[in-house]
């Protein structure tokens, strides 16, 4: 097989998913083959609604290694939907995708939106973290992708009264150069990375000050090392557009200090990447989206822009 199939793992059944995929197949063409993960009758009542017109090419999972892409047609795994059993059924779509990519039958992996809250039941922060012990990965880094700015927070998913208890100069560390790496083999430079503090401004009355004792630290260490790294800047002023366009990457202490302004400036225009897998690990910068079901106005730019990345490696 010339390019390597992507491996999409359908997610939450009650999300726009099935929506933006059928719009992504719809705008345009990959060259690497699709293969989707999910209950075939979902697939066809969904496909039903949305009235796309496409043969389904039913794969025998036991012998994927058989597999032959057919021209206009969605290439699936079955994985039947029992009522009442949906976190089993996504459970068990994930597990199909880690066993076929440790076959390594591909390296290419995207997941759909998940309800977290239900499908990690409190065992895991995120789908990140959920992924990486799975592959027995403790140096991972999320990475929200865009080629103007990309952000990365230093924690995820974390509760804000955990952070600063969670936060070190190692963790940092292992951050920025997971980023350098990544750019510096996959896009083909070196990035200048921005650091935020962690207080406000920067600034704090308190003798435990984390901007001091952690973060510049970590600064200075890396710098004397070799990495661009600047730093810290004040959370509030630098995704000022003066600031953020001198950097390709912004690194936040917690999720929502630079997953908030990214969305803001680029709402789906970003993918989702985790660094320090030994396989690619992309999905869309979205959750499922509940609210938006059965609407038929999502836009699919994100998974498109997910895909898009995998088919050029």
């Amino acid at each position: 097989m010339k390019n390597k199939p992507i491996i999409i793992v359908a997610g939450e059944p009650k999300s726009i998913f099935f929506e933006i995929f059928f719009k992504a197949i719809k705008s345009k063409k990959f060259k690497s083959p699709l293969i989707l993960i999910t209950s075939i009758k979902i697939l066809k009542y969904q496909m039903k609604k949305f009235n796309l017109k496409k043969k389904i090419n039913l794969i025998n999972f036991k012998n994927i290694y058989e597999f032959q892409p057919q021209n206009q047609s969605i290439n699936v795994i079955n994985v039947d939907l029992i009522k009442g059993k949906t976190q089993f059924h996504i459970k068990r779509t994930f597990e199909v995708a880690f066993e076929i990519l440790n076959s390594r039958l591909t390296n290419k992996f995207i997941n759909g939106p998940v309800n977290k809250s239900k499908f990690l039941n409190k065992k895991f922060l995120g789908i990140t973290e959920y992924i990486s012990k799975k592959f027995k990965q403790d140096k991972v880094a999320m990475l929200i992708y865009n080629k103007e700015l990309s952000v990365c927070p230093i924690t995820t998913h974390l509760p804000l009264k955990l952070v600063s208890k969670k936060l070190n100069q190692k963790l940092i560390k292992e951050k920025v150069i997971l980023i350098n790496n990544f750019f510096i083999k996959e896009i083909g430079f070196k990035p200048k990375l921005a650091i935020t503090g962690l207080n406000p401004h920067c600034e704090s009355f308190l003798k435990e000050n984390e901007d001091s004792k952690i973060i510049k630290p970590a600064i200075t260490n890396l710098k004397n090392r070799g990495y661009s790294v600047y730093g810290p800047f004040p959370g509030d002023t630098i995704f000022l557009k003066q600031n953020r366009k001198k950097y390709d990457v912004i690194l936040g202490m917690y999720h929502d200090q630079v997953l908030a302004p990214m969305k803001t400036l680029k709402e789906y225009d970003a993918i989702n990447i985790t660094l320090g897998l030994p396989f690619y690990r992309v999905s869309p910068d979205h959750g499922p989206n509940e609210k938006m079901i059965n609407k038929n106005i999502s836009t699919p730019q994100s998974l498109i822009n997910a895909i898009k990345f995998l088919d050029n490696r």
